[in-house]
């Protein structure tokens, strides 16, 4: 029997006779360690604003976007925008930088207390940052549905936000769903460890090599990570350290935990300062990690957004049922109001838009359509047909009902 190495041998049989074939292993092993050198000659790219031609500049390899200068509404920028972001998240830096995404810095403020309110309310518990230690940070898992049955009004004027579904949409098509969680890091707040993240960057060395290597090169594109500040971020606040391009490292989630890569994202690393209601958003296979907080007297406030594709799982688990009926008062207005971008950025941030898994006995696809009603297309026809939130709220009882064995 042949020996099998990094590939299987196997007898191929021609007619003119016998020739042996290898196969490469579908699998990454932990015994055969990714190449540092490989890694530093995709890390030693670099690229500058006539890359990115939107961009106003490029700074430590990350493009930066001024969203001031564009509306949302105009197709034709906006396209151009979604093309360039994506290049960056693929195959470019991996990640980037918008500023004024939400300029109202009034409202970040009324979020903010709303974050404090939820947070004094959950201080009976110790909440750990992952990748880092517990109790150097205030922090809010799913702060996306707190939020909003805390607060609906700031909730639904925050997510309704035209610019979120262009910047989501970019890498993840639609259908796609949000999650949410605050991190606040206070003076002297160490670092984390640099990391990649959701999915596979949340397994172990040991089950992340059990996961093909097509599987851990779809892992990252299931995702997009961002983050909008909720607070100045100088640099001595430590904002994200960032490996531009490590994220085009194949054997990437293999590697981010060998000492050797660690060493290198700790004398390469960048991060760009940002002002409150910037935003950055990258690539969850992009190595990176939380930045010491050296200041005296700042408390660096982001609300993290985890962002998931309709083919993919979420990293938290959101019941947009409670939210509609809390918000569906506010929405029908804002539809009066003719605010259509708004009234669809938020349907896209809170109501499931893919309607699988279901049960097609009971939800077949719908007349003319491949597929059921999702939960957004109820929410657009009850917008449409002025539905009260009593009818909304049956109608999605029934989608979920209807989905069960």
């Amino acid at each position: 029997m042949p020996e099998i190495t990094n590939g299987t041998t196997y007898n191929s049989s021609h007619a003119n006779g016998t020739s042996k074939r290898s196969i490469p292993s579908r699998l990454y092993h932990t015994h055969s360690p990714p190449a540092l050198s490989d890694f530093k000659a995709l890390c030693s790219r670099s690229v500058t604003q006539s890359d990115y031609p939107l961009s106003i500049a490029v700074e430590s390899n990350i493009p930066i976007y001024d969203l001031s200068r564009y509306s949302p509404s105009d197709a034709q920028t906006t396209t151009r925008l979604q093309d360039e972001w994506y290049h960056i998240l693929h195959s470019g830096p991996g990640v980037f930088v918008v500023r004024s995404l939400s300029p109202d810095t009034s409202l970040l403020s009324t979020v903010n207390s709303v974050y404090a309110s939820i947070i004094a309310s959950e201080k009976t518990s110790t909440k750990g940052d992952h990748f880092a230690s517990s109790g150097k940070n205030d922090r809010i898992w799913n702060s996306f549905g707190k939020h909003g049955l805390f607060d609906p009004s700031s909730f639904l004027q925050y997510y309704s936000n035209p610019w979120l579904p262009l910047l989501f949409s970019a890498w993840l098509g639609p259908a796609y769903r949000v999650t949410a969680q605050v991190n606040i890091v206070k003076p002297g707040g160490a670092p984390q460890v640099s990391h990649r993240d959701f999915h596979l960057g949340f397994q172990t060395t040991e089950d992340c090599a059990r996961f093909p290597k097509a599987m851990q090169h779809a892992s990252q594109l299931l995702t997009l990570q961002g983050a909008v500040a909720h607070s100045d971020m100088p640099l001595e606040s430590g904002p994200t350290r960032f490996l531009p391009f490590s994220q085009t490292f194949e054997e990437g989630y293999m590697a981010y935990r060998l000492p050797e890569f660690n060493d290198y994202f700790l004398k390469y690393w960048v991060s760009l300062p940002l002002r409150m209601g910037d935003g950055v958003f990258f690539s969850p296979g992009l190595m990176h990690a939380a930045g010491e907080n050296r200041t005296q007297d700042v408390e660096r406030s982001a609300n993290l957004l985890q962002i998931s594709s309709a083919f993919g799982k979420t990293m938290e688990t959101v019941d947009s049922a409670p939210l509609v009926e809390k918000c569906w008062a506010g929405l029908r207005e804002m539809y009066r109001d003719g605010k259509s971008e708004e009234v669809e950025a938020f349907v896209a941030a809170v109501a499931e838009g893919y309607p699988f898994p279901t049960n097609l006995d009971r939800r077949p696809p719908a007349p003319g359509g491949m597929a059921p009603e999702s939960e957004q297309d109820i929410l657009r026809r009850g917008l449409k047909e002025d539905w009260s939130t009593e009818d909304v709220m049956v109608a999605l009882a029934k989608i979920r009902e209807d989905s069960k064995v």
